[in-house]
């Protein structure tokens, strides 16, 4: 069977659908914040576009479904579609269940949430107490407080948590799904006094490997973090000799093509990016790496839109589209593909020979690529 990374046009904001090699489904995401009534709105009814995928893969639930950040542009009405174990108003119906739900640190230890967010929250708080369905993204030692505080010991608790710079035990490339998580974020590091400093909490940062014949496909899968959290992954990295877990051949960028993912300074033209996210973009991609934009089209030089402080940002798509230029590669924007008046879902097939991007109206298996596949890398 092949695995699938599907993307959705949903303007600014993420859900990412990975279709494992054993046809097993996982959620990076869910934030449907498009109108389906508005025929001038141009994003997608997501609820829809999940079902049918479910359908397409005979899967009547989620392996997992990630929430890497809790901000609306990643959670919206994710409380309506999917059943949450915590209480029974949000049970029944059509929703669908989620065998394991993955959240960042702050899903569990932040106060103070309020509306989607919050439920979210109580879900997680909920399956840790249970001790079963759910990966905190997190160092042990940041959940010691919500652990003393519910009479829980934290040993009891530990296959429950996932520390950065370790895989994901709930899938393996050695298994029939053919697929392993390695976590690069949230993550802790030390200070010059020796102190241990949590850094991004609230942030998951996987590295999606997929195997398929003898070749690796490799995806950077982040949330909102910006250039400062990524020069400290990819230092840690490095220092721990990891490069290859910092490898792409598909990389869905962060923050919605913000300037700040890659530096302070957006630039008139073009973002320059600081040297270790140039690493991370030039030196670690593969040959004919895809570059996923998940936002609104990339504004014109001079227009309205790209006076707008928020992303996506011009000078830093420029940047991306000079990366893929030089590796022949293809940056691809959710709500331009194939076209701004009519954005499909953004479907890449994982093949032996690496990564190919599927004729954007496809649905089923059978859809041809409409392009050559990049290096597995």
């Amino acid at each position: 069977m092949t695995a699938y990374i599907t993307f959705f046009p949903i303007g600014n904001a993420d859900a990412t659908l990975i279709r494992l090699a054993d046809d097993r489904l996982v959620m990076m995401d869910f934030a449907h914040q498009g109108n389906p009534e508005n025929p001038n709105d141009k994003r997608c009814n997501l609820p829809k576009e999940v079902r049918d995928a479910m359908d397409d893969a005979g899967q009547e639930s989620f392996s997992a479904v990630a929430f890497t950040h809790l901000d609306d542009d990643h959670i919206c009405k994710a409380t309506e579609f999917f059943w949450l174990e915590h209480a029974s108003k949000y049970q029944g119906g059509d929703r669908v269940k989620i065998d394991e739900l993955w959240v960042p640190a702050a899903a569990i230890v932040e106060d103070g949430l309020e509306d989607e967010a919050r439920i979210i929250r109580q879900e997680a708080r909920y399956r840790l107490k249970q001790g079963k369905g759910i990966k905190v993204f997190s160092r042990p030692g940041m959940l010691k407080d919500f652990f003393d505080k519910n009479g829980i010991k934290l040993a009891d608790r530990m296959h429950c948590i996932v520390d950065a710079g370790k895989l994901v035990p709930t899938f393996s490339i050695n298994g029939p799904e053919k697929a392993e998580f390695f976590v690069h974020s949230p993550f802790a590091s030390r200070t010059k006094e020796g102190e241990l400093v949590d850094r991004n909490r609230d942030s998951i940062v996987v590295q999606l490997t997929m195997a398929e014949g003898v070749n690796k496909t490799r995806t950077i899968l982040g949330s909102d973090v910006d250039h400062e959290a990524l020069t400290r992954i990819v230092n840690t990295t490095r220092w721990h000799g990891n490069n290859e877990r910092l490898e792409w051949a598909i990389l869905h960028l962060f923050h919605h093509c913000s300037y700040k993912s890659l530096s302070n300074e957006k630039g008139s033209d073009k973002t320059v990016p600081v040297p270790e996210v140039k690493w991370l973009m030039e030196e670690q991609s593969a040959h004919r790496a895809i570059v996923i934009s998940p936002s609104k089209p990339i504004p014109a030089q001079g227009s309205k839109e790209d006076e707008d402080v928020q992303p996506p940002h011009r000078q830093a798509a420029n940047y991306y589209k000079g990366v893929t230029r030089d590796i022949q590669g293809q940056f691809k924007v959710t709500m331009e593909t194939p076209s701004e008046a009519r954005p499909k879902p953004i479907r890449v097939k994982i093949t032996a020979a690496g990564a190919a991007i599927m004729l954007a109206a496809a649905a089923t298996a059978t859809a041809a690529a409409t392009n050559r596949p990049t290096r597995a890398g």
